[in-house]
């Protein structure tokens, strides 16, 4: 494929973010409107809580989601807490909720914790709305972690496993990504990847969409199973539309 057509494909699946501490209604209002782009439209925003009202209003009557983070970026361990925040952001009318596991607990073998956490907000995440679980796989480090976090949160009813927030030194890497579809794979379930935080090119796109075909079969990677999470890399791809070579639509991963 073309890197017009991987940027095109890659956008309809981005979960288009912004998640930056000095986060704004205006700037909100400027997301939602690059999200509507006609060359698009995304598959979803993801936004600070806060911020889900805002989102709501402004996707009105699109086919555009409206995700949001819970847990975020810390991975605590108070299962109530996130429940109550879960609960407060589907009343606001999130369609997809993005939660950290308690990566601390999984990397000191209290899986019960995670567990519980992950299985308390699926029961909560009804109907048509999404439970991405991010299982953080730059702290988790080591492969077996990652498996284990990946399957445990497959078993609790995940319906995508994201490799990261994107707040800590090492984010989203295709050898995260390629354990993670690997337990995909394996449990024969319908769960999705989202690789999340330091994807900025046109060709970070392509690495991850040529890895999730390879793993999972041709026409896998749509939005129902496949998302980007990134602010940065929506110019390079539609530069990359558009025909314009820009040092983001080519650099590699």
């Amino acid at each position: 494929m073309s890197d017009a057509q991987i940027a095109q494909h890659a956008l309809r699946c981005l979960d288009f973010t912004d998640l930056t501490d000095n986060c704004t209604d205006q700037a909100i209002d400027a997301l939602c409107r690059k999200a509507l782009d006609l060359r698009g439209p995304v598959a979803a925003v993801c936004v600070w809580p806060q911020f889900v009202k805002r989102a709501q209003e402004a996707l009105r009557g699109s086919p555009v989601r409206i995700a949001t983070v819970v847990n975020f970026p810390a991975g605590g361990e108070e299962v109530d807490r996130v429940t109550d925040d879960v609960q407060e952001a589907l009343s606001d009318g999130a369609n997809e909720i993005d939660l950290v596991i308690p990566y601390n607990a999984v990397r000191r073998g209290d899986l019960a914790i995670a567990t519980e956490m992950v299985e308390a907000v699926r029961d909560l995440v009804d109907q048509e709305r999404l439970l991405k679980v991010i299982l953080e796989t730059g702290e988790l480090k080591d492969a077996k972690l990652i498996e284990t976090a990946s399957r445990l949160s497959i078993d609790a009813g995940a319906d995508f496993i994201k490799t990261s927030t994107g707040k800590t030194p090492v984010s989203a890497t295709p050898e995260a990504a390629e354990i993670m579809l690997d337990a995909i794979k394996i449990s024969g379930r319908e769960v999705g990847l989202k690789p999340s935080g330091g994807i900025r090119t046109v060709a970070d796109a392509r690495l991850y969409l040529d890895l999730a075909e390879r793993i999972m079969g041709p026409g896998w990677a749509t939005p129902q199973h496949f998302r980007i999470g990134a602010s940065s890399v929506y110019d390079a791809l539609i530069a990359a539309i558009e025909g314009r070579s820009t040092a983001a639509t080519t650099g590699a991963y």
